[in-house]
């Protein structure tokens, strides 16, 4: 067994899609409109889903925005240097919303970005 994905909702697609890759740097792996159902589905991720887990953005039509809810908590990343991925995506223009350093009550170094919809995206040092 295998984690294929995460599905998450997007409010403006193509928002998103520009902020996982143009952002955070996955590549847009597949895009489907579903007319009959007045859905489209964008699969990105870091490489090919027969092999890594990516994530399933999934737009409504018609809606452009979701409430969060507080049973999600965040998908996170792992990045060889927070504190330079954090600089990066700060350039790209993305929203850090927990700088880079110490977990709390820990040694691990992490951050959390916001991603255009609110969800939250926490960066993992590399152990």
């Amino acid at each position: 067994m295998r984690l294929l994905h995460t599905m998450i909702r997007s409010g403006d697609l193509d928002r998103s899609i520009d902020f996982y890759t143009q952002v955070l740097g996955m590549k847009l792996l597949r895009r489907q409109d579903y007319p009959e159902g007045k859905f489209t589905l964008a699969f990105v991720g870091y490489g090919d889903e027969r092999e890594n887990s990516v994530i399933e953005l999934t737009h409504n039509w018609g809606v452009d925005s979701y409430e969060l809810g507080n049973g999600f908590g965040h998908l996170a990343i792992e990045v060889d240097d927070v504190y330079a991925a954090c600089a990066e995506i700060g350039k790209r223009g993305g929203k850090i919303v927990r700088p880079a350093g110490p977990m709390n009550a820990g040694t691990t170094i992490i951050a959390f970005v916001a991603d255009p919809d609110g969800y939250m995206i926490e960066l993992v040092g590399r152990k």
